[in-house]
């Protein structure tokens, strides 16, 4: 009985402790059922497939916050909206698509937007963690990362898309007809980044303030 007690004990507090992890796979797995595009979404979710069992099992190297797990968690999950319908689509993109009488679908530039407000902190969140530098440093850092790591991705979204999406490159990279929609993917992404730091910045300051 008390073997039986330890281990629920022990189960408790894993899964409270990976209760965001859970909680994404759990929307990650519901998404991919629901999906009519189920190679559009395996597609979308290529980097996601890499990048969340590094996230999960170098907890205890990253060493940062709840809240920039929490921020991460909502980018993904605007990212699993997004490849269910795939960006061009998405319904809420449609509304704000009509109620502002805009030319596109803007979801796929919020998504690059908020890639930037809310990734920026816990690339902060980690540089604080881990590295002796500048203060100013940790501000300016996480914007120029920000920035790169957006044009990684475009270059990434162009080969994918000439190469696994061949013939249906448009569904994925979603340009929806804008030549100019990797640049201004990478630019929302900065603006984003650079707002996030700012935030940042006035939080610290209170904080040390009020400290």
């Amino acid at each position: 009985m008390q073997n039986l007690l330890n281990y629920s004990s022990t189960l408790y507090k894993t899964v409270k402790a990976n209760f965001i992890f859970i909680l994404f796979l759990l929307f990650w797995i519901i998404s991919f059922i629901v999906t009519d595009d189920q190679t559009n979404w395996l597609v979308e979710n290529l980097l996601v497939f890499i990048f969340l069992p590094i996230l999960f099992f170098s907890k205890d190297v990253l060493k940062i916050s709840k809240t920039s797990y929490l921020l991460i968690f909502l980018f993904l999950l605007m990212h699993i909206i997004g490849s269910i319908y795939a960006y061009a689509s998405v319904p809420i993109g449609n509304v704000i698509q009509s109620y502002f009488h805009l030319l596109r679908n803007p979801y796929d530039r919020i998504v690059h937007f908020c890639f930037g407000l809310l990734m920026a902190y816990p690339i902060s969140n980690y540089v604080r963690s881990h590295f002796k530098m500048k203060t100013r440093y940790t501000y300016i850092l996480p914007i120029e990362i920000i920035l790169s790591l957006s044009a990684v991705f475009e270059l990434i979204e162009w080969m994918v898309g000439g190469v696994l999406m061949a013939g249906s490159e448009e569904t994925y990279v979603g340009s929806q007809g804008d030549i100019w929609d990797a640049q201004k993917d990478m630019a929302l992404a900065w603006l984003g980044a650079i707002i996030a730091m700012m935030i940042t910045f006035g939080i610290h300051k209170i904080s040390n303030k009020q400290g």
